[in-house]
């Protein structure tokens, strides 16, 4: 009979799983935390501008989205980058990487030059600055774009984060990596 031997798992490859679920935990909590301001509270942030847009900047004068998203934002592409660093050989789990990272960077850069102007508009600026037709047809920008863009990203980027993670814990069990001592 004879005897297979494994090699030990390196140090990186230990690394592998801890770091893809740590994205992965990083997406679901972006992808609930987008869902959440779209059906609750963009619902009120949008419902009768610019008297909407004014009452959100006195709900959220204390903490908002922008003290949320962007280090949330910046440690999905850091863990990302990370998770396909770690996982370059693993021809399984690496497109569903790069598709996420893609996805997700490209969510950021959207939101950096399309949605963070808007929101200066609208909630630094406002009626200060702008016309109340002119604030109505921002946040009616806003909100379209938001769905044609940032729901469709986010929601690629975590189902991909995801068929990453179930890839890469298939192939440690099938390898015996997870297999008690």
């Amino acid at each position: 009979m004879a005897t297979t031997t494994t090699t030990p798992p390196t140090t990186l490859q230990r690394l592998r799983l801890p770091v893809v679920t740590a994205y992965l935990w990083v997406m679901m909590l972006l992808l609930g935390a987008i869902l959440l301001e779209t059906l609750m509270v963009y619902p009120n942030v949008f419902a009768d501008p610019p008297e909407s847009l004014e009452l959100t900047m006195d709900f959220l004068s204390v903490s908002g989205p922008s003290d949320f998203f962007p280090p949330i934002g910046f440690a999905s592409w850091v863990l990302g980058a990370a998770s396909l660093l770690l996982c370059l050989r693993d021809r399984g789990v690496r497109p569903w990487l790069v598709l996420s990272l893609v996805m997700i960077v490209c969510e950021g850069v959207a939101s950096m030059l399309f949605f963070w102007p808007r929101n200066e508009i609208m909630f630094v600026e406002g009626l200060a600055v702008h016309s109340a037709e002119y604030l109505v047809q921002v946040a009616n920008e806003f909100e379209t774009w938001h769905w044609v863009s940032r729901m469709v990203f986010n929601t690629t980027a975590a189902v991909a984060a995801f068929v990453a993670f179930l890839r890469l814990h298939r192939a440690r069990v099938t390898a015996g990596e997870l297999a008690p001592s």
